[in-house]
């Protein structure tokens, strides 16, 4: 049975991978999800904001930030530099005992910042890298052209810096989703991860505090991922990559029935264990068996809606048949 595939141009034996997470920060779990069969791994991100925190709680733990004064910048980017060498220790041991893609993940904020890691993650030996760019509009004078010009900048950039492959994860907050992922697809990335999935945030009222909900997915979120790939998947000019609610292999089915390229796992994997990844693999392999498929190809995107068809014509029968039959 042959699931290989390409992602982000990368040859890999499955078309599962292990998303990015705590559980890929681990040299230790990767080889077992490499021995488990993913196709590829997604390290855990880098989050600007974690950088900007490590530097002021360790300056403020030598001297007040006042003290510093010209000589601020200086401290400030040997810290941050200390603080990125670790995922470049992971990356670089990865990709020594690894022989699967390894691939970088980063979350910023700031323009400058999108240039000097990426470019950094790449230096470190990333085969490819997942841009984080879940922008939640919060901001009331932040306008959808503003966001527009925020990932067009963006990637116009990192794309004429770097060489290494380019994926762009996305969230859900989009009100011309279709517009702007064929947008995006035709800025030349290589492939488009759809969906992030954002922290929760849930109130004590006995502390009367903020806190942490809790963030795994559930498999009733893979419904809008499954309808976004399947409505995409034929308008786009890069590869999809599913994400959020998936949890067993038959999910795994559904996603690549879609047309995603690759399937992406997280909170199934903290669940059962990292070696939940084999299960995955061979219930996907069972499933092709059962139909007499021998490749991906033969059955990838077969519900993906077809480029002469209109998508909200074919949801919206769906919907009707589904209640002509209760």
């Amino acid at each position: 049975m042959d699931t290989k595939t390409k992602y982000l141009g990368l040859e890999i034996e499955s078309p599962i991978i292990a998303g990015s997470c705590g559980l890929t920060n681990d040299i230790s779990n990767l080889e077992k999800l490499e021995a488990a069969g993913a196709g590829a791994v997604i390290l855990k991100s880098v989050f600007e904001e974690q950088i900007i925190y490590d530097i002021k709680r360790n300056l403020s733990m030598m001297a007040p930030v006042d003290n510093y004064g010209m000589s601020y910048e200086y401290v400030a980017a040997h810290v941050a530099d200390d603080s990125l060498n670790k995922h470049f220790e992971l990356i670089r041991e990865a990709k020594k005992r690894l022989h699967i893609p390894v691939i970088g993940s980063i979350n910023c904020y700031s323009f400058e910042n999108w240039m000097t890691y990426t470019r950094k993650f790449q230096d470190a030996g990333c085969d490819a890298l997942e841009l984080n760019m879940a922008i939640l509009p919060y901001e009331t004078a932040l306008s959808c052209e503003d966001v527009d010009r925020l990932f067009s900048d963006i990637i116009n950039t990192l794309r004429k810096s770097v060489t290494i492959p380019i994926s762009i994860k996305v969230s859900q907050n989009f009100t011309d989703m279709a517009n702007f992922m064929q947008r995006l697809s035709w800025m030349g990335v290589s492939g488009i991860t759809m969906f992030n999935k954002a922290l929760n945030v849930d109130i004590d009222i006995d502390k009367m505090e903020l806190t942490h909900a809790p963030s795994l997915s559930s498999p009733d979120e893979i419904y809008n991922t499954l309808r976004w790939i399947a409505i995409l998947t034929k308008k786009l000019r890069c590869d999809i990559s599913a994400s959020t609610g998936v949890h067993t292999s038959a999910d795994v089915v559904k996603m690549l029935l879609a047309g995603a390229g690759t399937v992406q796992v997280v909170s199934c994997l903290y669940k059962n264990g990292v070696d939940y990844m084999k299960t995955l693999n061979e219930g996907l392999k069972e499933w092709m068996s059962s139909k007499g498929y021998d490749s991906l190809s033969q059955f990838r995107g077969k519900f993906a809606v077809k480029p002469n068809e209109q998508a909200s014509m074919f949801f919206r029968t769906q919907f009707m048949k589904h209640f002509a039959q209760l």
